[in-house]
């Protein structure tokens, strides 16, 4: 995964385009050739200015960028992809952009806890403020916060919402059906 920075929230070249996925629609956006967002449909801290979900438009040619992501996401969910290969521009502070770095770093079907972020970050006494910003983070799943655990093995807090945030845990660790998510909401 190819990584770049910057604070900037100009969003007057910025380019959307909705996918389907096992998990719900996913949002995706990107400036120029690179990827700013991945977003859970409903997730907490969603953009502001979105178009409106049609999972089928044609209408506009989405950028080479999305439709590569949109592969690799397909690629993810089919269970043939463990990483991304995309080019993204991390959009946020400082610290948010040090803190969503060591995101890329947890490996697939693995865990590690805010704790554990703070210190490799050399906060370790900013638990809370490393999960203020995981809370944040604008690219989902690339950026795998799901595999951010509590202390105690709990599962804690996710802006696409828990029952999400398992279903990728147990997804990645072999354990999931692609149909279980949706019956868990149907239930709900």
């Amino acid at each position: 995964m190819k990584l770049q920075n910057s604070n900037s929230t100009d969003t007057e070249s910025d380019g959307w385009r909705w996918i389907d996925s096992p998990i719900g629609p996913i949002l995706l956006r990107a400036r120029g050739e690179k990827v700013t967002g991945v977003f859970l449909q409903d997730q907490q801290y969603f953009p502001e200015h979105f178009p409106s979900i049609d999972l089928s438009a044609v209408t506009q040619r989405p950028s080479h960028v999305l439709l590569q992501l949109e592969k690799e996401l397909q690629e993810y969910f089919s269970g043939h992809r463990e990483s991304f290969e995309t080019e993204f521009l991390l959009i946020g502070t400082a610290f948010q952009i040090e803190v969503w770095q060591q995101l890329g770093a947890i490996p697939f079907g693995g865990t590690t806890t805010y704790g554990q972020i703070a210190h490799q970050i050399g906060k370790s006494n900013a638990s809370r403020a490393v999960g203020a910003a995981i809370g944040r983070n604008p690219l989902s799943i690339v950026l795998p916060c799901h595999r951010v655990i509590g202390k105690s093995g709990a599962l804690t807090g996710y802006a696409g919402g828990l029952d999400r945030k398992r279903w990728l845990l147990d997804f990645e660790r072999g354990e999931s059906k692609s149909s279980m998510f949706q019956q868990s909401l149907a239930f709900a």
